[in-house]
């Protein structure tokens, strides 16, 4: 079922955002900056291990994991959490624990469009990504290399 969120995606729309980030803590220097970029998402799997890699002219993260098991994750504001993803009825799941603080990021397809939806207490952030053209070996009927599960974004013309 990830298979259907792989791919490269890039912000349409954000709603809250600033809201959000206040109650992360972030600083209102960040929070400027972070309201001028329009980010792009890039999720992939290679096996069980799914990567989702942020790009952006002001900072870009990326993390590794399997669902439903914690991990370490440097957020993108240089918080340390414990993060884990799982899916949940098609959605991916993905909580942060830091501090006594939670907050949760969940992703979910509506209309071809990836929705982002950011909580933290009573705040809740919405954002809405557009899928970029991306390819793949299967979209051309190809055969991936023998033990080659992962789905190659590829650049240019």
């Amino acid at each position: 079922m990830v298979e259907a969120f792989l791919g490269s995606w890039k912000l349409q729309t954000s709603e809250n955002f600033d809201e959000y980030m206040k109650n992360l803590d972030v600083s209102l220097v960040q929070r400027k900056i972070a309201a001028t970029v329009k980010p792009k998402t890039i999720i992939s799997v290679d096996g069980d291990v799914i990567t989702i890699k942020t790009e952006s002219a002001f900072k870009s993260t990326n993390i590794q994991f399997k669902l439903a098991e914690e991990f370490d994750e440097t957020t993108a504001d240089n918080r340390t959490t414990k993060t884990t993803v799982t899916l949940e009825n098609g959605k991916l799941v993905q909580t942060q624990r830091w501090d006594g603080k939670e907050t949760t990021l969940v992703r979910e397809l509506q209309d071809g469009k990836l929705i982002l939806t950011c909580t933290m207490g009573d705040v809740v952030c919405t954002r809405e990504y557009a899928r970029e053209h991306w390819k793949t070996a299967q979209n051309y009927g190809l055969l991936l290399p023998k033990g080659e599960t992962k789905y190659q974004l590829l650049t240019g013309a």
